[in-house]
């Protein structure tokens, strides 16, 4: 399961680039900004301000999930659609990016989709 906490070869994201600040675009719209990342290998993801949407509210997404990262433009691209990202497991603190058990329910969540699609 790890594949889904690490960025993909071909999304164009290099090892210790910044993303803070990013916008992020989803298969079907922009969902907000890159608040946060971290990289520690194996836990790869991103925590993305979505105050596009309603009160500010964060989502955390994989790395795995990231398709695209264009430094030029600022823009980070990833697979799910806009409700699948909204459907994930609620993001509530900073404390969850360390809680196995969180991690694991959004690792599966994420993966889920990719069986989907």
């Amino acid at each position: 399961m790890n594949d889904v906490w690490a960025f993909g070869q071909d999304s164009g994201h290099a090892v210790g680039q910044p993303l803070t600040g990013f916008s992020v675009e989803a298969a079907d719209g922009v969902i907000g900004h890159v608040e946060r990342q971290e990289d520690t290998p194996g836990m790869q993801h991103l925590v993305v301000d979505t105050g596009v949407w309603k009160f500010g509210r964060s989502v955390l997404i994989p790395a795995g999930a990231v398709t695209a990262v264009d430094a030029g433009a600022q823009t980070v691209k990833v697979a799910p659609s806009r409700d699948e990202i909204k459907a994930a497991p609620r993001f509530e603190t900073d404390s969850e990016t360390t809680d196995h058990g969180y991690l694991s329910e959004v690792g599966a969540y994420y993966l889920s989709l990719r069986a989907s699609h």
